[in-house]
């Protein structure tokens, strides 16, 4: 029998695994050190996995921004199990639930960040270790994010504090990165963390040149192309052997006497949903050209394709409508691509995406610190022309279908996980403050290293 062994993690660098080991034997030496540290738990609070399990919570006299619907005013909601289990003006109250007064507070779906690599990555600069973000080799469609994620990461109670309460967290390099992780942002341990483990594939799309272009375009050389389509060609055998593969494995199993059993291959066994478009790929794609590339590549080969970075999606939006095709733009805060763009030609993407009827979401791109901007960069496209209720929809519901968990999350509506916020005021304000959180029906504390620090400091002479 032939033995199939679990996806491999993503490595971390030597000198990753040397920091690791020198702070676990200095952590065993210092003398009377406790088993388990406790100072940093008093900065960032207490691990969900310590709190006590969902309970019953009624929110009451607030106004519920339901996304999928009408606002009610003077609403009450009702969390039981994890699970939003009535909404509304008059519903009933199971007994023994804790009533929180909501009166003069705004109740939204927690927001979801869909491009980000949230929890890969500590310290970007200067430690090397912290980070890992890469998988080894250019085509690693079997390497999953979720297994290298930093559960107690410093950037996960800054983001969630903030209203985001789960993000799509991304591999990155090669020409097939791997598969991204949708994550609840609760939880002690990866595993805890991974709503979806295996959610979508990261596909950098191979190109030509990129990035600020100074004067006018230069030309491209004919190796650069040749180079550009030779990436190509080898994307597209391997995933028309992860075709065959399938087809191979279907085939054995119905007729396991009568077939051999085919050699087992991780690489191809992780693209076999992809390319039956049980799942969306992800498209690194910045430039028309690129874009346009992307969707045609995708469309040859039967994938659910979804354009990531998007910064000249507006251009080809017709396009894009046309081929049903969404967009994560993440460029909200971005400089324009070329010289002689006006200054707010990314600001008013978004817009120009939702008047040509294009499904998007809003997205910081960020691996970390910055996630928790992510209401912000919604509220910026709302000050260049992109309607409000779009724009909550682009970091709530639309994220959510984009990433085939709209059964669960992205708005308020009963059966949904109880991913909740409550607030005092516009959620894309950035003047607002989140007054109770709840993830997965769990009373999160509102407690943050800026928090701590910020206590401990302010009245310092």
């Amino acid at each position: 029998m032939t033995t199939t062994k679990a996806p491999r993690p993503m490595r971390l660098t030597r000198a990753g695994r040397l920091a690791f080991l020198a702070l676990s034997a200095a952590l065993v030496l210092l003398p009377g050190a406790p088993a388990r540290d406790t100072r940093a738990q008093d900065i960032v609070g207490p691990a969900p996995s310590e709190m006590a399990p969902p309970g019953t919570f009624v929110i009451r006299g607030a106004r519920i921004v339901t996304v999928s619907g009408p606002d009610i005013e003077n609403g009450t909601l009702v969390l039981r199990n994890g699970r939003i289990e009535a909404v509304g003006r008059e519903v009933n109250v199971p007994a023994g639930a804790v009533e929180i007064d909501a009166r003069g507070l705004h109740v939204y779906p927690g927001l979801i960040d869909a491009e980000t690599n949230f929890g890969l990555g500590e310290i970007s600069s200067g430690a090397p270790g912290t980070i890992d973000t890469t998988e080894l080799g250019d085509m690693n469609p079997n390497a999953q994010a979720w297994v290298a994620v930093n559960p107690h990461t410093s950037h996960l109670e800054v983001t969630r504090v903030a209203g985001v309460t789960s993000v799509v967290s991304m591999p990155q390099g090669g020409v097939v990165s791997g598969q991204a992780a949708f994550l609840n942002l609760a939880g002690s341990t990866p595993r805890e963390l991974a709503l979806v483990p295996a959610v979508a594939l990261v596909i950098d799309y191979p190109r030509v040149g990129g990035g600020f272009q100074f004067g006018p375009p230069q030309a491209v050389s004919p190796e650069a192309v040749t180079a550009r389509d030779r990436r190509v060609d080898e994307l597209r055998r391997m995933l028309r052997d992860a075709e065959a593969y399938g087809r191979a494995q279907d085939a054995y199993a119905r007729d396991p006497k009568g077939v051999p059993r085919p050699d087992t291959d991780l690489v191809l066994a992780a693209l076999v949903p992809y390319v039956r478009g049980e799942r969306p790929v992800m498209f690194r794609a910045d430039r028309e050209r690129d874009i346009r590339a992307a969707v045609g590549f995708a469309e040859e080969m039967k994938l659910r394709p979804v354009v990531v970075g998007g910064s000249e999606a507006w251009k080809v939006a017709t396009f894009l409508k046309d081929k049903n095709v969404p967009v994560i733009f993440d460029a909200m805060w971005g400089l324009p691509l070329r010289e002689d763009d006006p200054y707010d030609t990314l600001y008013e993407s978004p817009a120009k995406l939702q008047q040509a009827g294009v499904r998007f979401a809003i997205s910081t791109g960020d691996g970390g610190a910055h996630v928790r901007d992510l209401p912000f960069q919604a509220g910026m496209a709302v000050a260049f022309g992109l309607p409000k209720a779009e724009a909550l929809k682009s970091i709530t519901l639309y994220p959510a279908q984009m990433m085939g968990v709209a059964d669960r999350l992205g708005s308020i509506e009963a059966g949904k996980i109880a991913n909740v916020v409550v607030t005092d005021g516009d959620i894309l304000d950035a003047r607002t403050q989140v007054r109770h959180l709840f993830i997965g029906g769990r009373q999160i504390p509102l407690v943050s290293r800026h928090t701590v620090l910020y206590e401990q400091f302010k009245d310092r002479p």
